[in-house]
């Protein structure tokens, strides 16, 4: 085990099913098999999470990463900042949002420390971080802050060996057009490279999804191809990268599913998303891309309507963690 990489799990927010994913992995003994799993967030709650699934995992309270002895049990970094009898599962909380923003803010540190080699945190619900203050509309933007990164950055979607990145996100479809730029494109693909690269992947194509049916035909139906997307990959392929299309978006992903390429840039949140939730939204995994460590989570939510019912599956989880001790054993 003294080979294996130290990650930091936050329990992400309590009234969601996170304490119950990192209960379930550390029983069933899947957190001590792929890493030295340093927990992060009230022990109280961990303890409770163990109490709902009927299981028991060695574990034991410690007041800073240095303390951490793996021969003891699974260190939980106690927080001491909440108290299960007073978190209702399923309900927005305020005082779960402020848990989770202090739970990340301790991951930080303790990368930048080098006390842990990366982040695969349970999932949190943004609506309750931003009852509880906070400024961030989007996790990346936190660690993005946070980490004091300058670069691209954002969320990656990563469902097996396959990922996406996206130029566009949470914006609505009508205003996708004019926030496309050739910079925004080479960046994208820069990210995607950049990312998948640290999966061990050595120069990984990235396919460029088109933005118009039939990849605009020949501009006759849009001329986006012609005029932003194909002059970035071009710039792109110019600095080194491995970027290929732009394709068609309606058969991209057949051929990304049969293994053709490693990434896919798509143009808008919805191109990419429908496909890989399709695919495999039980175990699919988001990585918050362009940190300078390995960050992690499951693509799924705190699934709330489950939350405190012992429901939850830990399948996306686990390839979080997995991946997340991929990329840090890689670096």
């Amino acid at each position: 085990m003294s080979d294996l990489p130290v990650i930091g799990i936050p329990l992400g927010d309590s009234a969601g099913i996170g304490p119950e994913l990192a209960a379930k992995t550390a029983a069933s003994g899947f957190l001590n098999s792929v890493c030295r799993p340093l927990i992060i967030g009230d022990s109280r709650v961990f303890a409770n999470a163990l109490t709902l699934i009927g299981k028991t995992a060695e574990h034991y309270p410690v007041a800073s990463a240095d303390e951490a002895d793996w021969t003891r049990g699974i260190p939980v970094l106690d927080r001491k900042n909440q108290d299960p009898r007073n978190i209702t599962p399923g309900q927005l909380d305020a005082g779960c949002g402020q848990a989770v923003m202090d739970m990340l803010t301790v991951c930080c540190e303790l990368c930048q420390q080098g006390a842990i080699a990366g982040v695969c945190f349970a999932p949190l619900n943004k609506a309750a971080m931003k009852k509880a203050g906070s400024m961030y509309e989007s996790e990346h933007a936190f660690f993005t802050d946070k980490l004091g990164v300058t670069g691209p950055a954002g969320e990656i979607n990563v469902l097996n060996e396959v990922s996406t990145t996206r130029i566009t996100s949470h914006i609505p479809f009508k205003d996708v057009v004019s926030h496309l730029t050739e910079k925004l494109i080479v960046d994208a693909i820069s990210l995607a490279y950049k990312t998948v690269s640290s999966f061990g992947i050595q120069h990984p194509r990235v396919a460029v999804a088109a933005l118009n049916p039939h990849g605009g035909e020949n501009g006759n139906c849009g001329t986006e191809e012609i005029t932003l997307i194909g002059p970035a990959i071009e710039k792109a392929n110019a600095q080194g990268m491995n970027a290929l299309g732009p394709f068609p978006a309606d058969t991209l992903f057949i051929r990304v599913f049969n293994g053709e390429f490693d990434s896919v840039v798509t143009m808008y949140h919805d191109q990419g998303q429908i496909a890989m939730k399709l695919k495999g939204f039980e175990w699919g995994v988001t990585v918050v891309g362009g940190m300078p460590y390995p960050i992690a989570t499951p693509a799924h939510g705190t699934a709330f309507d489950i939350a405190g019912k012992g429901l939850a599956k830990t399948s996306a989880f686990e390839s979080a963690l997995k991946l997340v001790v991929r990329m840090a054993t890689n670096n």
